[in-house]
């Protein structure tokens, strides 16, 4: 028996209209999808966040190039950031959870969501730059964080926009 083809895989998408859900319920399901996804991510940026912040306190760190120290600390800074932005929908709820703007609140958590992916890719590929850049050197450092965000970028934002446009081209029957 042959393995099936890429298409048979992945079931149709389906219309709005066969969900059978109203407004409101689809804000729900959006808003519950959303919050999964700030769980996961959250989970990443902490401990990115947790290795950074024990780096200053290490016996090498003092002896680092003055340019990783550079990188080191935009990525504490990027990482500060992404923390923000991926909290900032639960707080947002907090406020607003009683008044009805559940449209509002999603659309807020997805910018904010996206905003946060951006930084916590750019924390990781400094990151990178920073481990490999004390472990091996600058160059091999700077390499491996350009590489990393390459990876980042074709994955989390090149492959997604390909199948869409693929979907497009070739719906399903």
């Amino acid at each position: 028996m042959e393995p099936p083809e890429p298409d048979e895989i992945v079931p149709p998408k389906l219309p709005a209209s066969e969900r059978n859900e109203t407004p409101a319920e689809r804000l729900d399901r959006n808003w519950g999808e959303l919050l999964q996804e700030l769980r996961v991510t959250q989970t990443g940026i902490q401990l990115l966040s947790g290795f950074l912040l024990i780096l200053p306190f290490q016996s090498r760190f003092a002896e680092i190039d003055p340019v990783l120290v550079g990188v080191f600390l935009a990525a504490v800074l990027l990482a500060a950031l992404a923390t923000g932005l991926v909290l900032a929908p639960v707080t947002a709820h907090r406020l607003l959870f009683r008044r009805h703007d559940k449209d509002l609140l999603v659309n807020l958590g997805t910018i904010m969501a996206k905003a946060g992916l951006v930084c916590l890719a750019l924390t990781t590929g400094l990151v990178a730059t920073l481990v490999v850049g004390v472990v091996i050197g600058l160059t091999a450092g700077i390499v491996t964080g350009v590489a990393s965000l390459t990876v980042f970028f074709l994955l989390w934002l090149v492959l997604p926009l390909a199948l869409v446009r693929r979907r497009q081209r070739r719906p399903y029957s």
